[in-house]
């Protein structure tokens, strides 16, 4: 039965598929969260990080069920926390220990329980220790040098620019499919909207956060428009596998926390490269 009341228009849904205020209310309040825990406090942020790549995994878990998988859970989350803390406290070293720790974990749990699909469910967990967590340590590590505030913002604003320039110029002008087969309304024009913002964003707030030359800033952006367009099709390809078309629905508009951080993830690693190489932190 249809909830629109008499006389109520009904509601008609973007282009894009989505609940469009929904998805804008849900997206303020996000990066009113994320603002505000940045300028009070790094490890302040870094908590939220925790919390919001832990509902990640669980996620990811849940949506395995679909092809049979059981991933082992309480390994994963307490690897995932681990993972990020060692990065933000010790460095890049002390990540991969982590990660090679947490996978050791969820080999040795799941081996303790059936035998049945062990290896099935071993491999789900490693995957989902890997995807969200792993990545997600290259935001750890932007946040560790004493700029790492500055660094966590040209991160986000630049990602952020590359789905809202993606997103507008591909329903606005969106007329040759990018991959068909894995993300139908992902559009080439899209695609240069995403590069046009993000080359702006990068050349405009590298300068303005980190004091460096706005030519570091072009390339960055040009990196992450790339990186993130690679992540969008990257959970595609994994959420069409699995029978899904969304990671779960926690967020009105959105679907899963899967689903916004799909991109940030793959962005992270590259960002943290660049600008270690380009601009690293003065001593």
């Amino acid at each position: 039965m249809s909830t629109t009341s008499p006389g109520s228009p009904p509601k008609v849904p973007s282009r894009a598929g989505r609940d469009l205020k929904a998805a804008i209310a849900v997206g303020v309040g996000l990066g009113a969260l994320i603002i505000a825990t940045l300028m009070i406090n790094t490890a302040l942020f870094l908590v939220v990080i925790m919390l919001a790549i832990s509902v990640a995994v669980w996620e990811i878990r849940e949506a395995l069920r679909n092809a049979a998988v059981v991933a082992p859970l309480i390994p994963v989350l307490i690897g995932t926390v681990g993972m990020l803390w060692a990065a933000y406290v010790y460095g890049p070293a002390a990540l991969l220990l982590a990660w090679c720790l947490t996978m050791a974990a969820t080999v040795v749990w799941r081996a303790a329980g059936p035998i049945d699909r062990a290896g099935r469910d071993t491999l789900g967990g490693i995957f989902a220790a890997t995807y969200p967590p792993l990545l997600a340590g290259f935001a750890a590590l932007l946040l560790a040098p004493e700029d790492g505030a500055a660094r966590a913002f040209v991160f986000l604003i630049i990602a952020v620019c590359s789905d809202i320039g993606g997103y507008a110029v591909g329903v606005l002008f969106g007329k040759h499919p990018m991959a068909p087969s894995i993300s139908p309304k992902k559009s080439w024009e899209g695609l240069s909207g995403s590069v046009l913002l993000c080359v702006v964003a990068g050349a405009v707030t590298v300068p303005v956060f980190l004091g460096r030359a706005w030519w570091i800033g072009v390339l960055l952006g040009v990196a992450v428009a790339l990186c993130a367009t690679i992540g969008d099709l990257m959970e595609s390809v994994v959420k069409r596998d699995l029978g899904v078309k969304d990671m779960s629905n926690i967020l009105p508009g959105h679907g899963g926390l899967m689903d916004r951080l799909d991109s940030l993830l793959v962005v992270a690693p590259v960002v943290w490269a660049v600008l270690t190489l380009l601009a690293p932190p003065v001593a």
